[in-house]
């Protein structure tokens, strides 16, 4: 035995002064390392399980929920393809004012209250036979296809209640034919704001 030989090592332990005895790694750092890795495990695993968590109670994706709050429902109105033909003044409409009832009197008085209103006045007289008594209705409306764009529209701001019909002429004026259930033409105040109405049409709104 050696004299470097701690007592009590002999065999395998011992130290001849040219072999050294290889001592065994201890099992502390392992541990260590085994724990540390096994605790990134767990807080890895943990956040994932809330962040599902959250995804279950928030009802799915979070930025499409955003988006589609801020986006809304709603739809762009459509854009115009054309601008609407601009429509006839009052003093740019001839008016023909026919009575087809059996009272005496309608057509000059009628005719009288529309040039006040701002329309030129043609003729005024009976009704031709061919709707003379025949316009049950309070008035009728004739005029030329091209009417049907502007001047009818115009003119039955006066009478909301007359029904309009084309036929075969080609001139600008307007008959307005008074029916049996004529009364008088609507108040001024509320033909102005009809006509009003139909120069300033409202903006079409976004659908939702």
């Amino acid at each position: 035995m050696s004299m470097l030989t701690p007592p009590g090592m002999g065999g395998k332990y011992r130290i001849t002064g040219d072999v050294y005895p290889r001592m065994r790694r201890p099992h502390r750092r392992r541990r260590i390392v085994l724990g540390a890795a096994a605790a990134v495990l767990v807080l890895g695993a943990a956040g994932w399980g809330t962040l599902q968590l959250v995804d279950v109670f928030s009802g799915g994706d979070g930025k499409k929920t955003t988006t589609a709050a801020g986006r809304g429902d709603c739809k762009p109105a459509p854009k115009a393809t054309a601008q609407p033909a601009a429509l006839p003044k009052p003093a740019q409409i001839t008016v023909n004012v026919y009575n087809a009832t059996p009272r005496s009197g309608l057509a000059k008085s009628t005719a009288d209250e529309l040039k006040k209103r701002g329309f030129a006045i043609g003729k005024v007289g009976n009704a031709p036979a061919a709707y003379d008594k025949k316009v049950p209705g309070a008035a009728l409306l004739l005029g030329a296809p091209t009417a049907s764009k502007g001047a009818f529209s115009v003119l039955g701001t006066q009478l909301k209640a007359a029904t309009t019909k084309v036929d075969a002429r080609t001139t600008a004026d307007v008959d307005l034919i008074i029916g049996t259930a004529f009364k008088t033409l609507d108040p001024k105040a509320a033909a102005d704001a009809a006509l009003l109405a139909l120069n300033k049409p409202k903006p079409v709104p976004g659908r939702c």
